[in-house]
């Protein structure tokens, strides 16, 4: 582990000059990789110096052992010293872990009124309030491309584009339903009500990402109309593309423009082709334990949201905080990250083993 900590604060040392030399600014893709690069190492280079920091300070507490005076002083600092170093190992162990390359992308985000009725499309808008505000707070964009009011307000349907650094990294846990209890507004009697909705994160993936040939591809336009025949569609907006090899189809009718629709289909067939593709590759040469949170499963219900008990649960790691009012007003920060350690140290075994 410390010959590649050496080599990661040599690679970091050499990205720094790099980004100092006035050349570098001149060819923009050249700088914007450099940097990429370069912040990418950054919190590893910092975790490094920390932890140099305290082995040399351990260092010379144990030389002060030798001396009477200081003895007493010397032995407390290595009892607080030795617990940090060990603290900073396991940090370090963590942030060595390889990252999945999709996590740095952008993501299609979905929401969806799952069973529930009305009372659905009402806690779709409530999911859609926290994680706007949740995105916010990360310095992420979003773009709505499909927005559909329930009857009595919240969302039936939403479909984001949510960009910015490492989108998928922090939301690919959140896919499945997310199911809610509490009274309705529309309950005269004051029974609890169980409702639900689909939450969907897809990686934005490109072309040169997936082994497609573009002339493996059928093109269909079609007309798409609203609900209830409402709003008809005059020209062919909707688009379904099938990849011939494979038989996979994917379509998209969420945009008005049949430009957006062909983005949307695209990306989905991709991701479906995609996932298709690493799942043989993975039952050939790998017999990595798949982690639970991982699994993304859409039938699954993933995370509870219970409102007479002001709590949230998400199952999948059987973590439950007493701050509902919090996270629904953006405050999801603590459980995404239980998530991202909760991964890293499964992969942490998986190393191990």
């Amino acid at each position: 582990m410390f010959e590649r900590l050496n080599s990661i604060h040599e690679r970091y040392i050499y990205l720094e000059e790099q980004l100092g030399d006035p050349s570098i600014f001149s060819d923009q893709e050249r700088f914007a990789e450099t940097n990429k690069e370069y912040k990418k190492l950054e919190p590893i280079v910092e975790t490094i110096k920390e932890y140099q920091l305290v082995v040399g300070n351990i260092a010379s507490s144990k030389e002060m052992l030798g001396d009477p005076e200081m003895k007493e002083m010397a032995q407390m600092e290595l009892e607080e010293l030795n617990p940090k170093k060990t603290e900073l190992e396991e940090k370090l162990k963590i942030l060595l872990i390889p990252k999945d390359p999709e996590d740095e992308r952008d993501v299609i985000f979905e929401i969806r009124a799952g069973t529930g009725g009305d009372e659905a499309s009402l806690f779709a808008g409530d999911l859609y309030k926290m994680y706007s505000r949740y995105f916010d707070s990360m310095g992420w964009k979003t773009e709505p491309v499909t927005i559909n009011e329930g009857t009595v307000g919240g969302y039936t349907k939403l479909v984001l584009e949510v960009t910015g650094t490492d989108v998928y990294g922090h939301l690919k846990f959140e896919s499945g339903a997310h199911r809610v209890q509490r009274v309705p507004k529309t309950e005269s009697k004051g029974r609890l009500h169980t409702s639900a909705a689909t939450v969907v994160v897809m990686p934005k993936l490109i072309l040169k990402d997936v082994n497609i040939n573009k002339a493996d591809l059928r093109t269909d336009t079609f007309r798409a109309s609203g609900a209830g025949g409402q709003h008809v569609n005059k020209t062919e907006s909707g688009v379904r593309f099938t990849h011939i090899p494979t038989g996979i189809v994917s379509e998209s009718t969420d945009a008005r423009s049949q430009i957006k629709n062909r983005d949307i289909a695209l990306n989905r067939l991709y991701v479906k082709i995609y996932d298709a593709q690493r799942e043989a590759h993975e039952a050939k040469v790998s017999q990595k334990r798949k982690s639970l949170v991982g699994s993304g499963d859409r039938a699954d219900k993933i995370r509870t949201y219970n409102f007479p008990q002001n709590r949230v649960t998400d199952h999948r790691i059987g973590l439950s905080v007493n701050k509902l009012d919090r996270v629904l007003a953006g405050e999801v920060h603590d459980i995404i990250e239980a998530l991202l350690m909760y991964e890293n140290t499964e992969k942490l075994k998986g190393e191990e083993m």
